[in-house]
């Protein structure tokens, strides 16, 4: 691993932890779930050949302290936040950037809310959820997460979140987990400290978000649409792939599934290079 300047950013209600390497136009990696800067160690070396990479814990994880704990967490205010690192690391020039998960929510809100500042977006299995035809089923998960949190705690909360997320009809037991290298694994065992801010704040705050459609399309020659090769089905890539459809246009498929960036990191950097420049 190369290793980076790192840094810290005031914004409104929180201190970010950031990191950068490289050199050239500016590039920002949005993580999500709570796998924080860390989540992209497999890929930013490789980037950083042709970008300055910027990753950062976003407020409430990992290193990004949050004033308080228990303010409620919007997708407009994490786009802000990814903003305001935009603006500090390339004040004069757009810069790319690519989002996961719930980092892919933001994104698509940054993109939408400030054009000007991004030259291109690339959306890895961002879970709106609201855009789907059946979007009332999921909210009613995420109700149900809800109220096992608070009622029956994090675990069991978690189970009945995983369970909404399988492909329909999949009752197939748990696979074998895959093992990962060491310093993944280290990483891994790192954020379990994040879950409960992740499934009591982030969940309920981003799967309610409701991407601007008219504005995305607008925007689409800018936008480059994800999904796992091997999430088909489930409801992380549902999402993506009706936004595609919508939009016009072509939906690239990464290695793995909805983790591909941790369990293929040198397929998923080189497709994601290649996603960037096109």
């Amino acid at each position: 691993m190369t290793t980076p300047t790192t840094g810290s950013l005031r914004v409104n209600g929180a201190t970010l932890h950031y990191e950068a390497r490289g050199q050239g136009p500016l590039l920002l990696l949005i993580p999500g779930g709570t796998g924080g800067a860390a989540s992209f160690d497999g890929v930013v070396d490789g980037l950083a050949a042709e970008y300055t990479v910027a990753t950062y814990d976003p407020r409430g994880m990992s290193r990004s302290a949050l004033d308080d704990p228990d303010a409620e967490q919007r997708v407009a205010e994490h786009a802000d936040d990814a903003f305001r690192l935009l603006h500090l690391l390339s004040p004069d020039k757009p810069a790319r950037v690519f989002g996961a998960s719930s980092g892919a929510i933001v994104a698509l809100h940054l993109l939408t809310t400030r054009p000007q500042h991004l030259e291109r977006v690339v959306a890895h299995e961002p879970p709106v959820v609201e855009v789907l035809p059946d979007a009332a089923e999921h909210r009613e998960l995420i109700a149900r997460v809800q109220a096992t949190f608070r009622t029956q705690g994090l675990m069991p909360a978690m189970a009945v979140f995983a369970a909404g997320l399988k492909k329909d009809g999949d009752t197939a037991e748990p696979k074998a987990e895959i093992e990962l290298p060491p310093q993944a694994a280290a990483r891994a065992r790192q954020t379990m400290a994040d879950l409960p801010y992740f499934i009591g704040r982030i969940v309920p705050g981003f799967m309610s978000y409701v991407p601007d459609i008219r504005r995305l399309e607008a925007l689409s020659d800018r936008l480059v649409l994800a999904c796992g090769q091997d999430s088909r089905g489930e409801l992380p890539y549902r999402p993506a792939a009706f936004l595609a459809e919508r939009l016009g246009t072509e939906l690239q498929h990464f290695r793995g599934g909805h983790t591909g960036l941790t369990t293929h990191p040198a397929e998923f950097g080189e497709l994601l290079r290649t996603s960037l420049r096109a």
